[in-house]
């Protein structure tokens, strides 16, 4: 089939599935929405609304229904009612509001109503797309997907670093249905020719904000070219300030516009707690934290090496600790999430990038151990507690040179903290031990000299980048620059925007693949 036959014949199906269908159904949920407004949330409280009242298959309800799925969250009422009618979507909405199913359920119903057989001999094409930041968002999506699609083993791949790149070939070959995608790995088979997105349907961009952070946007670029101009896009985002509207324009045709609750600040529902706290007491402090309040707690560090330090600081002092970061193998950050969502570790430590991926419920606590580099890192860290209409807690670490800039964090997302003093009484901890020149043998010291020009991170250079100071201006906040080095090239380091390996923080910088 030529490309302008293919091209004619996806129009005609995104036209027969842009024909508005139930009317009734949607005008019901609509009007339900509008009835009244929750005063905590900020959210339209759902009355009398289920999954059964969408304008889907029998067979999709039941799956449904059988998964545990009868109450749709606002950001589904809203955005998949214009989705089944074929229309673009642009959502923004807070995290833990249920946007997986929003837009896999009209993904699902557009898939099984027009199917398309595979050819004799050949394998059949790739017709809807959905690109994430990270392999673990991916995963998770693949996980909701299998829950209401009983082919999704067979029909769904996934794409993504950190796998084997021939089992993922070898699966693409098989003619799936869906692909789940991050966009360097997928980028890398189109470059190569490994893959063909000339069929694909139905796209969905979801956390576009953070794949642009983390300079996937050329990698994007070349991945939309090669879908059909007619396809039917859904676009969501946690914020969407001028520059991601500029670049998502591009991508969506007179699109639905989707908006819930607040999304440049942290949810009402989660206490914000801040202790101020010399360094070396911090891990005292959240020890205590540990042993007088209940739950699991997710605790950020700003560095690769920091959130190793401080699990195994953790564990020597008798609790169930677990880290996920970029330098952790696949199989190790995918163990590390499955037993902190079973409750089998109390614990998780974890740098910003990499909790991209965390998506688990019932996190009562959120510790920053650290102080994040830009503001909306704050929010994003926040937003793993006190979701689903859950209560939370969120307690920032924030040493007495930092105060000032966590009053600034304030003032720019117009937050109020619940300051507390530490006790002085904590145990501190000790680190960089000093070494006596009198008596350390002659080997000892060869051994750090060696150590510190090899590396060229000495322990003093190590101690500055953790006690930087955090600055910043306007909406967001400036790297911190008190360690001596400049940009993303921190020592080890692991932040929220700048990463040891990527430079800057443009949202249009290089794609960095294998995530």
């Amino acid at each position: 089939m030529n490309s302008a036959m293919l091209e004619n014949e996806t129009q005609n199906q995104n036209e027969t599935a842009v024909q508005p269908t139930h009317e009734n159904h949607n005008s019901k949920i609509i009007s339900a929405m509008n009835t009244e407004i929750d005063p905590k949330t900020g959210l339209p409280l759902l009355k009398d609304v289920h999954f059964a009242d969408f304008a889907v298959s029998d067979s999709l309800k039941s799956r449904l229904a059988a998964a545990g799925f009868n109450t749709p969250t606002p950001v589904q009422a809203k955005a998949i009612p214009p989705a089944l009618e074929g229309n673009d979507i642009l959502a923004t909405a807070s995290t833990g509001t249920g946007k997986t199913l929003s837009f896999l359920i009209p993904m699902i119903e557009r898939m099984d109503a027009n199917s398309v057989p595979s050819s004799k001999g050949k394998r059949g094409p790739i017709r809807s797309l959905i690109l994430l930041p990270t392999r673990e968002l991916a995963m998770q999506v693949l996980e909701a997907y299998a829950k209401i699609s009983p082919q999704a083993k067979s029909d769904s791949v996934l794409v993504c670093g950190g796998l084997s790149e021939n089992i993922q070939l070898d699966q693409l070959g098989r003619g799936p249905r869906l692909v789940v995608a991050t966009p360097g790995r997928l980028e890398d088979f189109l470059r190569r020719r490994q893959v063909n997105l000339g069929s694909v349907e139905m796209l969905v961009l979801d956390e576009v904000d953070r794949m642009l952070d983390m300079g996937f946007l050329p990698a994007i670029r070349r991945i939309v070219g090669a879908l059909p101009r007619t396809r039917q896009t859904m676009c969501y985002s946690a914020t969407l300030d001028a520059n991601i509207t500029e670049i998502v324009r591009d991508y969506v045709q007179k699109p639905v516009r989707v908006e819930i609750g607040t999304t440049s600040k942290p949810s009402d529902r989660v206490e914000l707690r801040v202790y101020t706290v010399m360094q070396d007491q911090k891990l005292g402090l959240l020890n205590q934290m540990l042993k007088e309040e209940e739950g699991t707690f997710l605790v950020f560090s700003r560095t690769k090496h920091g959130a190793d330090r401080i699990a195994k600081k953790l564990e020597k002092l008798g609790h169930d600790a677990e880290v996920i970061h970029g330098d952790r193998s696949q199989s190790q950050r995918t163990a590390a999430l499955k037993g902190f969502s079973t409750g089998k570790h109390r614990i998780l430590v974890a740098t910003d990038v990499a909790a991209r991926g965390i998506d688990v419920k019932d996190i009562a606590h959120v510790v920053n151990y650290d102080l994040p580099n830009a503001s909306d890192d704050f929010v994003h860290r926040i937003g793993r507690t006190g979701r689903a209409g859950q209560k939370g807690v969120a307690t920032t670490f924030v040493m007495p040179q930092e105060r000032s800039d966590a009053r600034k964090m304030e003032r720019d997302l117009k937050i109020k903290f619940e300051w507390r003093e530490a006790d002085k009484n904590l145990e501190k901890e000790e680190r960089n031990r000093p070494l006596d020149l009198a008596t350390a043998p002659v080997d000892a010291l060869l051994q750090m000299e060696s150590r510190a020009w090899r590396t060229g991170d000495t322990s003093a250079e190590r101690q500055a980048g953790a006690a930087a100071p955090y600055r910043g201006s306007g909406s967001g906040f400036r790297s911190r620059s008190g360690s001596g080095f400049s940009g993303g090239a921190r020592p080890g380091g692991q932040g929220g925007r700048a990463s040891s390996n990527r430079p800057g923080t443009s949202r249009s910088g290089p794609a960095r693949r294998g995530r």
